[in-house]
């Protein structure tokens, strides 16, 4: 593999894998960090010198000096939630400037959507809000805000964009006729009260003032800084098997969050994108309703849940948890194209006896290596464990992979060997500094970082 300044982070699991964090530390070495699908309903946790940020929208680079960060084409944007996010990381002293401002300070621009992202609108929420408590209906376990049906109107033609957000007579003219279109549907389907689209228009009339100075054309952006050998950090969201195309339909999201997500949801072309790192934890965890072969119910799951703090980062919603599941991230590095593994949350395995993994999948009494197409597939799927040694010792904290117990070190051993994917960092709590590298990891991102990293494998 050779060395690269442009990388595509993605998660290898369900979502939640603690991409906020990755991303965080490595933006360090990257010029911009660029997130290409998704809306507001992933969020993702940084804990900087004790003080946490939720990033719903805004990529995690907006935390470093110098960094630049970018909302791609690919994501669907709820203009009312950006703003709140910019007035809260402005209120506690993060500077965020647009391309388009104006202002007396010398702080430079870090912060720039495109023009063509499509835009959340409050039918989108009516529709998707009143669709998932619609009696009969299968629930998929949304967030409820608008992500579904605002990628439904992109593919059908019939979306708006930040460009269109900023032309008034367009403005006024789509929502009229959106509002009078999706009133309509949702009175007759589910009986919900009328939105006010004059009230509507003059409410994003107003937020379009504000969103104006940070939107350009992110595509000429990064392309251009790719072509001038800076570093960028493709930042996904949700995970894998969330992936319309390839997760566990129809419990997926709306948007491609696999790695070829990248490049749809910023304009840049394959040729540039030097390798991909998959995000996973050390157990498995899974949020809202769908297939999960590896689930532990009952004090089990109780305690991992409890010991990782599992609840959504934007939602507060109890994630489900299980084991690791290796037939889930050979597929996802098979889709990916993983060139790297990070493994997150170790120490939350840490008082563990023993740990199951579920290293293969029997279908009807046979074994298979292959992922099911249906969602249904898998109330057939037994997961095939196999018993590790747990280490029963505190790992919070280990920055050096040779001061991690041997059975821990096993346990990574025992993730590459059967996915054929290579751990490059592993996370052992939620601050920056809780963190171990292999040395070849951040060279192969064509980086160097100031911290000591671990020079050999046990």
């Amino acid at each position: 593999m050779r060395p690269s300044s442009a990388v595509v982070i993605v998660g290898a699991q369900w979502g939640d894998e603690g991409k906020g964090k990755i991303v965080d530390v490595l933006s360090e070495n990257f010029s911009l960090v660029a997130r290409y699908a998704g809306g507001h309903n992933a969020g993702h946790t940084v804990i900087r010198n004790g003080k946490k940020f939720i990033l719903q929208l805004i990529p995690c680079g907006i935390l470093r000096l110098g960094c630049r960060a970018v909302i791609g084409n690919g994501v669907v944007l709820d203009p009312m939630a950006l703003l709140r996010e910019i007035g809260t990381l402005r209120e506690a002293g993060v500077s965020v400037k647009g391309p388009g401002a104006v202002s007396s300070d010398s702080a430079q621009p870090n912060l720039f959507i495109s023009n063509r992202a499509h835009l959340i609108l409050p039918y989108h929420r009516m529709i998707e809000l009143a669709a998932e408590n619609a009696p009969g209906r299968v629930k998929i376990g949304t967030t409820s805000r608008g992500i579904g049906p605002a990628y439904e109107d992109k593919m059908g033609r019939r979306g708006l964009r930040v460009a269109d957000l900023l032309d008034p007579a367009l403005l006024r003219k789509h929502i009229a006729n959106a509002c009078a279109e999706k009133n309509m549907i949702a009175h007759a389907l589910f009986n919900t009260e009328p939105l006010d689209a004059d009230a509507m228009y003059e409410e994003y009339a107003r937020a379009a003032a504000q969103v104006s100075p940070f939107v350009c054309d992110t595509a000429v952006l990064l392309n251009k800084a790719i072509a001038a050998g800076e570093s960028v950090l493709f930042e996904g969201a949700q995970g894998t098997m969330l992936d319309i195309d390839h997760g566990t339909y129809p419990f997926v999201t709306s948007s491609s969050a696999t790695a070829g997500g990248a490049l749809t949801g910023t304009g840049v072309g394959p040729t540039a994108i030097g390798s991909v790192i998959g995000i996973t934890k050390a157990y498995c965890t899974r949020v809202g309703e769908g297939p999960f072969p590896t689930e532990v119910q009952g004090a089990t799951g109780d305690e991992l849940r409890k010991r990782g703090n599992e609840f959504g980062a934007v939602t507060g919603r109890p994630r489900r948890c299980g084991w690791l599941d290796l037939p889930l991230l050979r597929y996802a590095r098979m889709i990916n194209g993983l060139s790297w593994f990070v493994v997150t949350k170790l120490d939350v395995l840490d008082e563990l006896a023993e740990i199951p993994v579920c290293v293969a999948y029997k279908v009807g009494g046979k074994k298979t290596a292959e992922i099911p197409a249906h969602a249904s597939g898998y109330e057939r799927v037994e997961p095939i464990y196999e018993k590790l040694p747990g280490w029963r010792k505190p790992t919070s904290g280990t920055n050096s992979l040779e001061k991690l117990p041997p059975p821990a070190r096993a346990y990574l051993q025992f993730i590459e060997k059967e996915t054929g994917v290579r751990i490059g960092m592993v996370s052992t709590g939620p601050d920056r500094e809780q963190t171990l590298f292999l040395e070849e990891f951040p060279a192969q991102l064509g980086t160097a970082r100031g911290t000591d990293p671990v020079k050999a494998r046990a």
